[in-house]
């Protein structure tokens, strides 16, 4: 039997996905979305709102690029697609802070792009 994992460090890890795609690209970018200032006003808002324990990291692709700006919050591993600073509060608020789920913002299985199978060599 394995030991005991630590406790967590965070209480929610939140990633924003700021990768960007060069122009034009098929499935765009969450970066050419507004996903950057968006992540910058979600570190200084959940300082505003004194939020402990909870970090706000900038991701690389997290693969959900047609639905930009995208984001996920651990450890539930709940999907959003935010796209104004009111709704970064309102995830902020209703799923951080107060342990619920703004579901009008949610991506979840129904949201899943299925991919073209790769040609065989």
């Amino acid at each position: 039997m394995p030991d005991a994992d630590p406790p967590p460090f965070f209480e929610a890890h939140i990633f924003v996905c700021c990768n960007r795609r060069p122009d034009g690209h098929p499935r765009g970018s969450c970066a050419a979305q507004g996903s950057e200032k968006l992540r910058d006003y979600m570190k200084v808002r959940a300082k505003e709102m004194g939020l402990q324990r909870v970090r706000v990291n900038q991701a690389g692709c997290l693969d959900r690029c047609e639905f930009g700006p995208t984001m996920v919050i651990y450890p539930e591993g709940v999907w959003y697609r935010p796209t104004t600073p009111a709704e970064v509060d309102e995830i902020l608020e209703i799923h951080v802070r107060d342990g619920g789920r703004v579901q009008r913002l949610m991506l979840t299985e129904r949201d899943v792009v299925e991919k073209a199978p790769k040609a065989k060599a």
